[in-house]
This record gives structure tokens, sequence and C-alpha cells, in this order.
């Protein structure tokens, strides 16, 4: 079934790697947070000061999952809030359901596991677009939203 014809234009791949670049800063100051307190927790659990988590630990997989929930919540709340992270703001990005509505929880949480999937495979998700007949990702699809460029006030 064909989906509806959008009101507004769909955002090109360019400006959605845009907003990604640009959302990476903050997500980062967030890891850096989280790897302090797993650090200071790694040290006060009896290691020495100068002594990193060991490399493939079990530790150090708790601490990519924890970033990854971090960038979870701060997409997921960020999307739900406006439907826009501080990314897609300069670049006029807003996230809608199909319908043109505010997406749901549950489409929002399908689209961020989606993208994680589509990003750990080098981006083919988010290339995709090139060549959907509506330019939209496979998160886009899979959660039943798409990215649209807003009008210049």
């Amino acid at each position: 079934m064909a989906s509806p014809s959008p009101s507004r234009p769909a955002a090109l791949i360019g400006w959605r790697v845009l907003a990604l670049v640009y959302d990476f800063w903050p997500v980062l100051a967030l890891w850096m947070v989280a790897s302090a307190a797993f650090t200071f927790a790694y040290t006060w659990s009896g290691h020495a000061t100068r002594e990193n988590i060991p490399p493939f630990s079990a530790l150090q997989w708790v601490l990519w999952v924890v970033c990854w929930l971090i960038t979870g919540a701060y997409a997921l709340l960020s999307w739900r809030r406006g439907g826009q992270t501080l990314g897609m703001r300069p670049w006029r990005l807003k996230l809608v359901s199909i319908d043109g509505g505010a997406p749901s929880w549950r489409a929002l949480a399908i689209r961020y596991a989606m993208g994680s999937v589509s990003l750990l495979l080098a981006g083919l998700g988010f290339w995709w677009a090139w060549l959907d007949r509506d330019r939209m990702t496979w998160h886009d699809r899979a959660s039943g939203t798409r990215m649209v460029r807003l009008e210049k006030r």
C-alpha cells in the first residue's frame, strides 16, 4: 500500500547526516559523564587509579550498552517533546508519523532500534533513502514515521 503523499518535502539524506553530526556532540558529552562514573566506580572498587578498564571485559560491554541507552533516551525524549533533536533544529528537520501527527513511544523505540542497526551496517538503511520511491529510510518504514523539512520562518 502506498503511503499518502506528505504535505512537506521529505528530508534529504544530506540534511539527516548533518543532523547526526551535530547531535554527536551533546551525546558525546553524556557518554563522557557515563564513562567518568564507570571509571570512578572501577577505581573505588579497589583498582589502581591509573589502571584502565580492561578491553573486552564485561564492564566495558556494560558501558557500551549504557551509552547506547543514554543515546536512545536523548533521541526519544527529544523526538517526543517536539519532534526534533538539537541537531535537527538548525536544518529544520522534524520527525512526524506517516499521518502527520506525533509518533507514539513504540514507534520512536522501533525507529531508534532500526536506526542503530542501520548505522552498524555502515549506514545502509540511511543510504537506502536514495533508492526508495518515497525517500524513506529503513527506520522510517519500520516505525511508521518520516523526517520532513520545515519551511523557513
